[in-house]
């Protein structure tokens, strides 16, 4: 898939939070929605998909939550300090955790292999080819 050593640190903004993802992301995608560029403050939002237990964190994380478009649950925990995004979850699939994984200081394996919501996205953006791609949410 790539050649990230694991485990792999990663932080938000100010530190307040660290972690270890200790394994391969299960899935790797890029969001394209509208709620998604509002919380990177960009084009789109990098989501790895990976299991519970291969991430270990460190801090004190506060949760917001909210219901998506679909009537999916979309809890997220961030940094109570700089606000900075750690990972998304959906309490009815302990299993796996959305990291939100830019704030990794490997940054290798933020290569998505879909992006979501393109009919969302912004006009300028160029998917590369033979990469996945859906209109909403697969």
């Amino acid at each position: 898939m790539n050649d990230a050593i694991y485990p792999i640190d990663g932080a938000c903004q100010c530190g307040n939070i660290t972690y270890q993802l200790v394994a391969p992301p299960l899935l790797v995608v890029a969001c394209h929605c509208k709620q998604c560029q509002k919380l990177s403050t960009s084009a789109f939002s990098i989501t790895a998909l990976v299991k519970t237990d291969s991430v270990e964190f460190k801090g004190e994380l506060k949760e917001w939550q909210r219901l998506a478009d679909s009537g999916n649950k979309n809890y997220a925990k961030f940094c109570p300090e700089c606000g900075n995004r750690i990972y998304h979850f959906d309490p009815d699939m302990p299993e796996t955790i959305k990291l939100k994984p830019s704030n990794l200081s490997d940054t290798r394996i933020l290569n998505p292999s879909a992006h979501v919501w393109v009919s969302e996205k912004q006009d300028w953006i160029q998917i590369p080819d033979g990469v996945e791609q859906f209109d909403t949410q697969p």
